[in-house]
């Protein structure tokens, strides 16, 4: 079987010349991942897709492989904007009818290559990993293991990619029961110190600087075990940038909750969760980070529990909320249990020093 593999050209909008090869890309990676993670609730349409590919913060490279004219596979390839922008994330995916000829491969090569020239130390790859019998690969964090005969692991170590940390994907079915139970004794635990404020869309000026900080604190703070995940650096102008954006472009709905501390008068911690407009869609749980400073307060409880509130009130009829979260990260895993998530997955993440 002979194919071809090319870059695309990522469209502004949909309806620009070429969006229909970035449209069948999407919809091939979408196939490659409901198999691996045994649910579609994980599909973003190419309309919710292209606001990510399109961030000039975090710039995307999109590879396609052809097969007699269609496309067959698709790589992806993100860094950082900036100077000292180490890491480069990369994914090669392929449809099942046509592994086995060297296309993943053939992806893998091109993506690397492009790291390589844009002088990238390191190559960071997630991919999920289904269940199966036989021997079990453990992560080096010595929390969760995947299956070791899995075609996807043998695939990247004999690319010299290592394991380094399993993630966990997760289910919380809706509508959550007693859930004004639980927000009622989150908010007792958390303290008199501690007021939760709520806002959809774009980021209201007052917490523009706060939210800067908590995006930032994202990216260091969260556990990212060997992955050694470079810190990503967010300011008010990027926050407004990324709002502005996201209005203009992105279907979904973006709900927040974050919680204040009054006596500063600063924000301690937040979360977000991204909505389909289908009513038939899973809503996805972004980023939900307290900083270290203000831990110990239950404020990731009252976090979670607040804007599960909020989408009940501003969104309600979804059917489940999907979340990740690293395996060591064993306090938000207990929080997330507590109002109800059940795995579903895992996600394996993996490195290359180039």
């Amino acid at each position: 079987m002979s194919f071809t593999i090319d870059e695309l050209t990522i469209p502004l909008s949909l309806d620009a010349p070429g969006a229909a090869d970035l449209v069948r890309a999407i919809e091939v990676g979408n196939a490659v991942e409901e198999i691996g993670y045994g649910t579609a609730d994980l599909a973003f349409e190419p309309a919710e897709e292209l606001p990510h590919l399109t961030d000039p913060h975090e710039p995307s490279r999109v590879l396609v492989a052809r097969v007699d004219g269609e496309i067959v596979g698709r790589g992806l390839y993100q860094t950082q904007a900036g100077e000292g922008a180490d890491s480069a994330w990369l994914l090669a995916q392929v449809l099942p009818a046509h592994e086995g000829v060297g296309i993943g491969t053939a992806l893998m090569q091109r993506l690397e290559a492009i790291a390589a020239a844009d002088g990238k130390a390191k190559a960071l790859v997630y991919t999920p990993i289904p269940e199966e019998p036989g021997e079990r690969l453990p992560s080096p964090t010595g929390f969760g293991s995947i299956p070791a005969r899995n075609r996807a692991a043998r695939f990247l170590q004999a690319r010299g990619y290592r394991l380094e940390q399993i993630e966990r994907a997760s289910r919380l079915p809706l509508p959550v029961l007693g859930l004004d139970e639980l927000l009622a004794e989150a908010e007792r635990r958390s303290g008199p110190d501690y007021a939760v404020h709520y806002w959809v869309g774009p980021t209201p000026e007052r917490w523009r600087a706060d939210i800067a900080i908590l995006c930032t604190r994202m990216s260091t703070d969260a556990p990212s075990a060997g992955l050694e995940e470079p810190e990503d650096v967010w300011t008010v102008e990027r926050v407004i940038e990324t709002d502005e954006r996201n209005a203009r472009m992105n279907p979904r709905t973006l709900l927040f909750a974050a919680v204040e501390h009054l006596p500063s008068g600063t924000l301690a911690g937040y979360t977000q969760l991204s909505v389909t407009p289908e009513l038939s869609r899973a809503v996805f749980q972004w980023a939900t980070l307290v900083l270290r400073e203000h831990r110990g307060h239950r404020l990731g409880m009252l976090l979670k529990v607040a804007n599960l509130a909020h989408l009940e009130r501003v969104a309600p009829g979804h059917p489940a909320v999907i979340t990740f979260n690293a395996e060591e990260n064993r306090h938000m895993l207990d929080v997330n249990e507590a109002v109800g998530f059940v795995p579903i997955a895992n996600e394996s993440a993996w490195r290359k020093d180039l």
